[in-house]
C-alpha cells in the first residue's frame, strides 16, 4: 500500500494523526504532500491545521503562493482559536493587508480567480488589529501583547489607553519578548520623572537590543549619546549605530553614514558614508537621499556632480521632502545638472512652498516676478506672505510689501506696500534698502531724501552692498544731509572690494572729475575697467571713450570699439550712438 494512500486513511480516521504526519512532512521540506493530511484535520475542526495551511499559501510552500488564501485559512484559524493565527492577523491588519474588506473582496472573488488575487494594501486597520491581538494577548501569546501594547500606543485617538498599554508590555517584556520589552522601555521613558526611571526604561531597552531588535539597537544608542539613563558615551553610542545599520536600521544607516563622512567618532571616510546613506535613502529614507544629494553639491563631501545631487534631490522631493524638492528647483532654476528650465524650477518650488517652506515662497514669488509660474501662484504667493506676516513674521512682511509695490496677486497699492516695508525695515536689512528707496522716490508722498538716506545707513552698516552704494551716492551729492566725499569714497571701495559693480563705475566717476575730487583719469579709467569686467554696460561706454581719446593712458582704437561693442551687445544707451558716430577703428 502507497505512503500517500496510507496518509489519506489516516486522515479520514485520526485527525490528530493526519496533522502530526503533515508537520513531519512539513518539517521534511516535502511540503506538497503535507498539504492532503492538513487539509484532512483541517475539515475536522484542527486550527492548528488551517493555520499551516494559511502560512502555506502566504509563502509558497507546495501551493501556488495566495496572499487572499492565505489570508482566508488564517482568518479560520483565528476564529478558531489558534494563537499564532490570531497574532499574525493582527500584525497583517496593521500593514494594511488585512481588514474586514479584504475578508468581504477575498469572499466574492469567484473560483481560480480568488486564489490567485492579490491583496490590496490599505491603510492600517487599527480596529480588527486590536480585535485579533487582544485575543492572542489574553491567551498569553506575548507577541500579541506586545502588539496589543502597540495599538493602545499608536492607533487611533479613541483607541487609545497608555495604561493598558503599559500593562500589556510589561507582560510581554517580562516573558523575554523583545518587540516588549522595546514597547515597556519607551513607555517607562515617557513616564520617567527620575534618574531611576530612566536607568530602568534604559534595562529594557539594552534586553531588546541584546536581542538583535534593529530599532531597539538604534534608540539604545540615541540615550547612550545622550547619556539618558545610561553613562554617555559617544564612541560606545557609534558603534551601536554602526551595528544596527548593519541590521539595517535606516536611521542608524544615515546616522553612521554622517559619523563617516564628518569622521565624528568614526574614522573619516565620505565614500563610505556616502554608502551608507545610499543605502538608506534606496530603502526608503527621503532625509537620507536629501543628503546623498547634497554631498554632491559645491562644497559637499564629495566631489560636485549636479546631475547626480539632482537624482537624489529627486528621489527625496518625490517623497514631499520640502528642502530636497527646494534644491531641485534651484538646480532648474540655474540649469545645474539639469537642462535649465524655469516651469520645472516653479514646479518643485511651488511644492515646497505649499508645503510651509518659507525659503521656497520667496524664491517662487521671485520667478512669478519674472514671469514664470502658472497663474494661480501670485494669489498664492500673497496669501503665505499675508498669512505669514499677520502672524508677525518680519520676512514675510516685507515680501507682502514686494508684492503690494508690484501688484503680484493684489492690485498695486503703494500705501500698504510702504506700511509693511516699513514694520518690516524695523529688524531686516532688506526692508530698510526697499524702504529707503520709496521714500527716496516718492512713492506716495513727496521724496524724503533725509529720511531714505537714515534708512540707507542702517542697511549699509548691516552690511547690503546696494545700500552701502546708495549712501555713498547721496554723501557724494550731498542729497539728505551733508555732502562727504571722503565718507562716500569709503563706502564705494568696500562695495568695491565685494564685487559691486556699480560702486567700482561710481569711483570711475568719482575720480574722473567733476565731483569736488581732483581728477585723476588714471585711477578713474583702472576703475572703469574693473567695473567693465564686471559687466557693468555704462563702464564699458566709459573705458570705450577713455580708449578712444587716450584719457589716463595710451589711445588704443580696438579696445575702444571692443568696448562699445560689448555695451552694445548689452542694448545699453548710446553705445550703438559711439559705435555709428565716431566709429573709431584702429
Amino acid at each position: 500500500m502507497g505512503m500517500a494512500l496510507i496518509d489519506r486513511l489516516i486522515g479520514l480516521a485520526l485527525p490528530a494523526a493526519a496533522l502530526r504526519r503533515a508537520i513531519e512532512l512539513s518539517e521534511q521540506g516535502r511540503h506538497a504532500e503535507a498539504l492532503p493530511p492538513f487539509s484532512a484535520a483541517a475539515r475536522a475542526g484542527s486550527a492548528e491545521a488551517e493555520y499551516r495551511i494559511g502560512a502555506c499559501y502566504l509563502q509558497g510552500l507546495g501551493v501556488p503562493p495566495s496572499i487572499t488564501e492565505g489570508l482566508d485559512w488564517l482568518r479560520r484559524a483565528a476564529i478558531h482559536g489558534s494563537v499564532e493565527a490570531q497574532t499574525i492577523m493582527a500584525s497583517l491588519c496593521l500593514n494594511g493587508l488585512a481588514s474586514e474588506d479584504n475578508a468581504d473582496s477575498a469572499a466574492n472573488a469567484p473560483g481560480v480567480d480568488r486564489l490567485f488575487a492579490a491583496a490590496t494594501r490599505t491603510e492600517p486597520d487599527f480596529r480588527s488589529a486590536r480585535k485579533w491581538a487582544r485575543l492572542a494577548a489574553e491567551a498569553g501569546s506575548a507577541e500579541g501583547q506586545a502588539l496589543l501594547g502597540y495599538i493602545l500606543t499608536h492607533g487611533p485617538e479613541e483607541l487609545r489607553d497608555l495604561e493598558d498599554a503599559n500593562r500589556w508590555y510589561e507582560r510581554s517584556a517580562k516573558s523575554a519578548c523583545p518587540q516588549g520589552a522595546l514597547g515597556y522601555a519607551l513607555s517607562l521613558f515617557a513616564r520617567a520623572s527620575d534618574e531611576a526611571g530612566r536607568r530602568r526604561a534604559a534595562e529594557y531597552l539594552r534586553i531588546a537590543a541584546d536581542s538583535g531588535l534593529p530599532a531597539a539597537i538604534c534608540l539604545l544608542a540615541s540615550i547612550t549619546a545622550s547619556g539618558t539613563g545610561v553613562a554617555r558615551d559617544s564612541k560606545a553610542a557609534m558603534l551601536l549605530y554602526r551595528r544596527a545599520a548593519e541590521c539595517g536600521n535606516r536611521a542608524a544607516q544615515v546616522r553612521w553614514g554622517q559619523a563617516l563622512i564628518e569622521g565624528r567618532d568614526a574614522p573619516k571616510d565620505s565614500v563610505a558614508g556616502e554608502s551608507w546613506l545610499r543605502r538608506a535613502a534606496i530603502a526608503g529614507d527621503r532625509d537620507a537621499a536629501k543628503l546623498v544629494g547634497d554631498l554632491y553639491c559645491r562644497n559637499g563631501a564629495m566631489a560636485a556632480d549636479y546631475a547626480e545631487a539632482a537624482k537624489w534631490y529627486s528621489r527625496a522631493a518625490e517623497s514631499g521632502h520640502q528642502a530636497a524638492a527646494r534644491a531641485l528647483g534651484s538646480l532648474y532654476l540655474t540649469g545645474a545638472g539639469v537642462e535649465r528650465d524655469e516651469a520645472e524650477a516653479a514646479n518643485w518650488l511651488r511644492m515646497a512652498a505649499e508645503g510651509g517652506d518659507a525659503s521656497s515662497q520667496i524664491d517662487l514669488a521671485n520667478l512669478v516676478l519674472d514671469g514664470a509660474g502658472i497663474a494661480s501662484d501670485p494669489e498664492k504667493i500673497i496669501g503665505w506672505f499675508g498669512d505669514a506676516a499677520n502672524s508677525g513674521d518680519l520676512v514675510a512682511a516685507f515680501n507682502l510689501g514686494l508684492c503690494l509695490a508690484k501688484g503680484i496677486g493684489v492690485e498695486r497699492d503703494d500705501e500698504q506696500a510702504m506700511q509693511w516695508m516699513r514694520w518690516a525695515a524695523e529688524g531686516l536689512p532688506e526692508a530698510q534698502q526697499a524702504y529707503a528707496e520709496m521714500l527716496a522716490e516718492g512713492r506716495v508722498a513727496a521724496p524724503d531724501p533725509e529720511s531714505a538716506r537714515s534708512w540707507f545707513r542702517l542697511a549699509a552698516d548691516a552690511g547690503l552692498l546696494d545700500s552701502q552704494v546708495s549712501l555713498a551716492e547721496m554723501m557724494l551729492n550731498g542729497r539728505g544731509g551733508a555732502r562727504d566725499v571722503n565718507g562716500a569714497l569709503e563706502l564705494f571701495e568696500k562695495a568695491a572690494a565685494r564685487g559691486h559693480a556699480g560702486a567700482m563705475f561710481a569711483l570711475g566717476a568719482a575720480y574722473g572729475g567733476g565731483h569736488g575730487l581732483p581728477a585723476n583719469r588714471g585711477v578713474a579709467k583702472r576703475w572703469f575697467l574693473a567695473a567693465a569686467d564686471a559687466g557693468h554696460a555704462q563702464a564699458q561706454i566709459m573705458l570705450g571713450k577713455y580708449f578712444e581719446k587716450g584719457a589716463g593712458g595710451e589711445r588704443d582704437l580696438a579696445k575702444a570699439r571692443f568696448w562699445f561693442e560689448r555695451a552694445a551687445a548689452q542694448g545699453a544707451v548710446g553705445s550703438n550712438a559711439e559705435l555709428r558716430d565716431g566709429a573709431p577703428r584702429p
